[in-house]
């Protein structure tokens, strides 16, 4: 896409067509910029097949921060971490703990 501007108020030109020619035109002020050849721009298409990226129960875990907190529910050593803002922009984050023992899962949170 070509944006033209006015070189007299710097608004953007808009698109007109006339009985003497196509042209752009700015709103503000009576410059006028006359078409005299087609515009053309070419866009190509990448054919690239994209990766998909499998994602199940245990393996959307991997990689995650994980501290040392005690699951409430399990008792095990190590939870993952993570913090969202959940009230308003002048109260703390609330911070998410999720067991790291896969068949526990257990969550919860603590508002900080």
């Amino acid at each position: 896409m070509v944006y033209l501007f006015c070189p007299y108020c710097a608004n953007l030109l808009r698109f007109q067509e006339n009985a003497t020619g196509n042209r752009f035109a700015c709103r503000t002020c009576p410059y006028i910029y006359r078409i005299r050849k087609a515009v053309t721009t070419r866009t190509y298409f990448n054919e690239k097949v994209a990766e998909t990226i499998v994602v199940n129960k245990e393996t959307s875990w991997a990689g995650v921060d994980s501290t040392d907190e005690r699951c409430p529910k399990c008792s095990h050593p190590r939870a993952y971490f993570w913090q969202l803002q959940t009230r308003s922009a002048d109260e703390g984050m609330t911070l998410f703990y999720r067991c790291c023992d896969h068949s526990c899962g257990h969550t919860w949170r603590v508002n900080t």
